[in-house]
């Protein structure tokens, strides 16, 4: 694949239920709150992925087609994608980020808030395709920034907390 010139990096933004498999041509980007994202990177061909998806499965069966909003659908894809261009997925690192709590004290005491099982679910893809996890940034209270640099395999995160003073109190927030 073409190296990139550091004024030459595209940026990609990835919508929730979208991916993104590219060379170090390319920079990714999105906004997450209780969906995740898993990045995974090759160091050595400088080729990533990237999703965002929004729920770890599908309650019924699609219509065989693989849906990037489903974590176990997405890491599927993109391993497909990555081998189409000659990179073994169990070669790369993953990255983990999300699984926000966008409502936090508005979830009943029984129900597991949908950011939690998002990420859960992200580790558990991710030790059953046996790709290893090098970091992650996952769970608490707002949204995040998430920009992934496929050149170097650097992912910056951003987590922006709530703003409501209500909110800020109920969480204990400086």
């Amino acid at each position: 694949m073409p190296q990139a010139d550091a004024n030459d990096v595209i940026d990609i933004f990835l919508q929730p239920g979208e991916h993104f498999v590219g060379d170090a041509n390319f920079r990714i980007r999105t906004l997450l709150g209780s969906c995740v994202s898993i990045t995974l990177w090759h160091a050595k061909h400088r080729v990533g992925a990237m999703s965002h998806f929004l729920l770890p499965s599908r309650n019924a069966s699609g219509d065989g087609e693989l849906d990037g909003r489903y974590g176990e659908e997405v890491i599927l894809i993109m391993s497909k994608e990555l081998r189409q261009v000659r990179i073994n997925p169990n070669q790369c690192v993953a990255k983990i980020f999300g699984g926000g709590n966008m409502f936090p004290g508005q979830t009943r005491a029984d129900e597991r808030n949908i950011g939690l099982k998002n990420g859960e679910a992200a580790r558990a893809l991710l030790q059953a395709h046996r790709i290893p996890i090098v970091s992650e940034s996952l769970f608490g209270v707002g949204h995040r920034q998430i920009i992934f640099d496929v050149g170097s395999g650097d992912v910056w995160a951003r987590q922006v907390r709530p703003s409501d003073p209500l909110l800020r109190q109920m969480e204990n927030l400086p």
